[in-house]
């Protein structure tokens, strides 16, 4: 239910609109398709591992390619990232709120907001699942009211048929667009399937989850893009006046938002243990990455950072590659993480730094600068693809017997 509601989303609304404004409906189709088969292969193989070895994706990468301090810069990674999208989607739920009642101001709406969310984050996964239980299909039942009334008074057929309202889209930046959407939701997902049972449970809710949303959400923004002649889905969804608008907003912004701060701490609280030697709690830096996001989107400041948190999105990819390659095909973690699940203690702490790692981190991104393709999974497929080489060729030097030294001559061993 949690990983749906990280899927079904404003964003994937928003995703679908651009996409439609752009494309035929049957070419934003395929993009979906593309994009969604290669956030689904990822995130089923982050999740099978994270179930495996019970780590968040910060620790988990810690053994998977990135070393002890390397995986430091992994956390503060999906720290800043995710804390700053916290802020943001805090910032939008303020100013929804306060245009849906006219009452009272943006910080007032932020604040409650954002004490709200942390809150919940602080009990943990368990009460997370019951807001998700609640929100989930709240924001699904009512989104739909506003759906079906934007769709009324037109034709499925012809909204299906019909031309882009916009600029033409490549399928190569709409298959960019809706991995991309999604990307920093896949790297997360061993901070989640941690508490799952076993490896198919893994398989199921990303199946489920991704596939629907994807698809359902998806879907219908293209198909709201065709018939508003506009990319401003979130405006015809929320357009509804009083409770009901208010009541959507609410339940988007509540349903994906705990996800962005618990994400964050779990980054925060590796990133500080590898730096500091420090072991701090969860809770509390929850209840300062909350106190930190409120205050900023109060402020209405993280509205500036929108563009700089986009900007670091570029970093997060290779990340998926490295740590699957790591994980699968190079290997060299496996053994101690068996023996550390066999002893019942922890792994013994790898190097600081994997230099293959960081080379394939930087290799990947630089490609997805350098527009080499569809970006995010050129990022991913160039990240992985060097590891995996790298991996191989240092396993290799490592297991070939180093050359035997020639005899001494005998005369020089007869001199000694």
């Amino acid at each position: 239910m949690q990983r749906f509601g990280q899927v079904s989303s404003f964003q994937q609304f928003m995703v679908g609109a651009i996409l439609g404004y752009g494309m035929t409906f049957w070419h934003a189709v395929l993009a979906i398709t593309a994009g969604s088969v290669m956030l689904e292969v990822i995130t089923i193989l982050l999740g099978v591992a994270g179930v495996r070895e019970g780590l968040s994706t910060s620790v988990l990468a810690r053994w998977a390619g990135f070393g002890r301090r390397g995986s430091a810069l992994v956390g503060m990674l999906v720290a800043i990232s995710l804390a700053g999208w916290f802020g943001v989607q805090n910032g939008v739920f303020a100013q929804g709120m306060h245009d849906l009642t006219g009452w009272s101001h943006e910080w007032a709406w932020a604040l409650l907001g954002g004490v709200a969310i942390t809150a919940v984050t602080t009990y943990g996964f368990r009460t997370m699942a019951w807001v998700g239980y609640l929100t989930v299909p709240a924001f699904l039942a009512l989104a739909l009211v506003s759906v079906v009334d934007a769709l009324r008074h037109h034709s499925l057929g012809s909204l299906i048929t019909a031309e882009p309202p916009g600029p033409p889209l490549s399928l190569g930046a709409g298959v960019t667009l809706v991995s991309g959407a999604f990307i920093l939701g896949a790297i997360m997902t061993p901070d989640m399937t941690r508490f799952n049972r076993r490896p198919a449970d893994v398989v199921k809710q990303t199946l489920v989850s991704v596939t629907l949303g994807e698809y359902a959400i998806g879907m219908i923004g293209v198909l709201l893009a065709h018939a508003a002649r506009s990319s401003d889905v979130v405006g015809i969804v929320t357009s509804s006046s009083g409770l009901l608008g208010t009541l959507v907003l609410a339940t988007a912004i509540l349903k994906i938002n705990d996800w962005n701060l618990y994400s964050s701490s779990l980054g925060l609280v590796n990133a500080i243990h590898v730096l500091t030697g420090r072991r701090v709690g969860r809770v509390p830096v929850t209840v300062v990455l909350g106190a930190v996001g409120t205050l900023l989107s109060a402020a209405g400041i993280v509205h500036r950072f929108t563009g700089f948190l986009t900007a670091i999105g570029v970093l997060a990819p290779p990340v998926a590659g490295i740590v699957i390659a790591e994980y699968y095909l190079v290997r060299t973690c496996r053994g101690p993480l068996r023996a550390a699940r066999a002893g019942g203690a922890p792994p013994p702490d790898p190097a600081d730094w994997m230099p293959r790692a960081l080379v394939s981190w930087a290799a990947g991104t630089a490609a997805a600068l350098l527009g080499v393709g569809t970006a995010a999974i050129t990022s991913v497929t160039v990240a992985f693809a060097l590891h995996t080489v790298l991996g191989r060729l240092s396993a290799r030097r490592a297991t070939t017997p180093a050359a035997r030294p020639s005899p001494l001559p005998a005369t020089s061993q007869k001199g000694h």
